[in-house]
């Protein structure tokens, strides 16, 4: 399923949970969520992190930690990750896998649906079409531990239980957003891509809501 993706506003108001809010995708999920009129609570490990996130409730606490995300999902709608981690060329990463399997438990217990988790190009079906660059030089180097976390991490979101929709954006830069964007989910012929920051914080709004994606796993490119 391939389809051209435009922002939508004409939503119900939501009161959602962000993690990774601090990360450069997850400061535009806040305040793209924020302009919608959206109640926006953020999970964040240090408060001097926080800064930049007006608008936001701001909740201290580690997103691995399983009692902290019980209480930053009361009263919540839906939830966006945009968790992340560095390169890591030699050491084994594990925080995703570990970070989202306490999220399913917490929303699982707390009785919270929606899940949109953002991963990347190169995680599950989509490994193997970054371009020439992303797949031969910089997987290989930098992120061949990172993305086998990230494919754990998708394994949990997909047997969940929940209402999910995993987002893998293509690689990211930080141009404006161009408010259209491809939604792919059949990668024939698909072989690299860039996208705004902007446009996935839009995408990943709009999935709070609505089944358009729901138990799917789109590749979001211009």
């Amino acid at each position: 399923m391939n389809a051209l993706h435009t922002a939508q506003t004409a939503r119900a108001r939501q009161k959602v949970l962000v993690l990774g809010a601090t990360g450069g995708t997850g400061r535009l999920i806040v305040q793209e969520a924020l302009a919608r009129g959206h109640e926006v609570r953020a999970l964040v490990r240090s408060p001097d992190k926080a800064r930049g996130l007006q608008g936001a409730e701001i909740i201290v606490g580690d997103a691995r930690d399983e009692g902290a995300l019980r209480m930053a999902l009361q009263g919540i709608d839906a939830v966006f990750s945009a968790l992340g981690t560095p390169a890591s060329p030699f050491r084994a990463v594990t925080s995703l896998s570990v970070a989202t399997s306490a999220l399913v438990r917490a929303m699982t217990a707390a009785g919270v649906r929606r899940l949109v988790c953002v991963t990347g190009i190169g995680a599950g079906d989509s490994a193997g079409h970054g371009g020439f660059v992303f797949d031969r030089l910089i997987f290989p180097a930098l992120l061949r531990r990172v993305y086998a976390d990230k494919n754990r991490q998708e394994a949990i979101v997909m047997h969940s239980g929940l209402d999910w929709v995993l987002v893998r954006p293509a690689v990211l830069n930080d141009k404006p957003a161009k408010e259209v964007v491809r939604a792919l989910t059949d990668l024939t012929g698909f072989h690299g891509g860039t996208i705004a920051r902007a446009d996935v914080a839009k995408f990943v709004v709009n999935q709070g809501q609505g089944d358009a994606w729901l138990h799917r796993a789109p590749l979001i490119s211009w």
